[in-house]
């Protein structure tokens, strides 16, 4: 293992001890510190942010998930002042029984240091460190090279709340992009590291699926649909399409594949297809939808889909769309092709709601709401540390709670066992 890397998971290690004991007061105290230092340092940061973006074209989507202006630094700021308001995750005692002469009740815990390998989004930097700081976690910081300079700044930021707070600064580490094959040190360092969440590419995930030892949280890729019943209102469902699609199209919560009942097909793709060219979103439909779409659509975004064009996160102003004959083609096709993050139904037929979220498998699954929901924030979690799609531990949108553990405490009378 890298010595540097070595020397900075045990310190981290070490500082992650005490500051699991920390009071809430105390963590609360970093958190505003934070929140203030991030609006105070705007322009430096921005400064910075400009340095990355200098390096990717604007065409690029990663361009636009690397971007930091004042609006977005803000929201960042705001996001801590959310955590802030959220009630202490930690010791909470809960699910209590008296059995045999004992009280055993369980108590939530920090799971001690996080290590999150991360790519292209510097405003995570601060949204994982704010929910770790909240949830009395240690954690370990590996942004890509594309963002190295806004990770410097940030890390400033954080590192000088710590400091005002009088707390121990080595509960955060930051890797430095420049340090190069560090990613397989941090993801089988048993013993360092709790636990693993990667949040990025399918190639980072899968990378790290594949060699880590130490436990894994999944984030993975959002492939996220939306299927239009016949029974949907056409309007209000193209509004939701449009938004599921443009509103940000380069997170993983953007809308991929529209799937269209055969009966509204003719009625209802002239209407996304007037509010997705305002966006110029580039259509990959099928045969059918096609058909329909050729003499409406600009034809230099409109193309035959092919199979590879299903099953794809875009992050981009670009959609699939398959038309298909009912609701169990809809589901068929949502379980082949699902990353299960998360997927939508639009309809007024209550059977039909109640079964499409009852029979898909996603992290989190919609009745006529856009897919952009999907996050921390907004499910009042405060911030998120990442969409899960795993089904152990946490699933769906991560924050403060999902980043703690339990353990068992149990009150006796000098019982013994017989």
């Amino acid at each position: 293992m890298n010595k540097t890397i070595l020397k900075q998971l045990n310190n981290a290690k070490k500082a992650s001890t005490l500051f699991g004991l920390s009071s809430h007061s105390d963590r609360i105290l970093i958190l505003k510190n934070l929140a203030r230092e991030l609006r105070k340092n705007k322009k430096l940061i921005i400064k910075a942010n400009s340095k990355d973006l200098k390096k990717i074209p604007q065409s690029n989507p990663m361009h636009d998930r690397l971007l930091l202006n004042d609006k977005r630094i803000e929201g960042m700021a705001k996001e801590i002042e959310n955590l802030i308001k959220i009630k202490d995750p930690i010791g909470q005692i809960f699910d209590c029984r008296n059995r045999l002469g004992l009280k055993i009740c369980r108590k939530k815990v920090p799971i001690g240091v996080i290590g999150v390998i991360y790519e292209s989004r510097p405003n995570v930097t601060t949204d994982v460190a704010a929910i770790c700081i909240k949830s009395g976690n240690a954690v370990v910081l590996k942004g890509g090279k594309e963002a190295r300079e806004s990770y410097i700044i940030l890390h400033k930021v954080i590192k000088r709340a710590l400091i005002l707070a009088k707390t121990n600064p080595e509960i955060i580490q930051f890797i430095d992009p420049k340090i190069k094959n560090v990613a397989l040190d941090i993801i089988s360092a048993n013993g360092l590291v709790d636990v693993i969440i990667p949040r990025g590419s399918s190639n980072l995930i899968n990378f790290v699926r594949k060699n880590a030892t130490v436990p894994v949280i999944e984030t993975g890729a959002g492939v996220c649909h939306t299927y239009v019943d016949e029974e949907a209102l056409l309007n209000p469902s193209a509004k939701i399409i449009f938004n599921a699609k443009t509103q940000r199209s380069s997170v993983c919560n953007a809308l991929d594949t529209a799937l269209i009942h055969k009966k509204i097909a003719k009625e209802f793709l002239p209407k996304i297809a007037k509010l997705l060219m305002e966006k110029e979103v580039e259509i990959f439909a099928d045969t059918e939808s096609y058909k329909i779409l050729k003499n409406i659509y600009p034809k230099n975004l409109l193309k035959i889909a092919k199979v590879s064009d299903f099953g794809r996160e875009f992050l981009s102003q670009k959609i699939s769309i398959k038309i298909v004959s009912n609701i169990n083609e809809a589901i068929k096709h949502i379980s082949k092709y699902s990353s299960k993050h998360s997927e939508a139904i639009l309809t007024e037929n209550k059977n039909k709601a109640e079964r499409f979220l009852k029979e898909i498998d996603a992290a989190v699954v919609y009745v006529n709401a856009s897919t952009r929901f999907s996050d921390g924030a907004v499910f009042g979690l405060g911030s998120e540390i990442g969409v899960s799609t795993d089904k152990i531990h946490a699933r769906g949108p991560m924050g403060p709670n999902e980043m703690t553990t339990y353990k068992w405490i149990v009150s006796g009378n000098y019982n013994t066992r017989v």
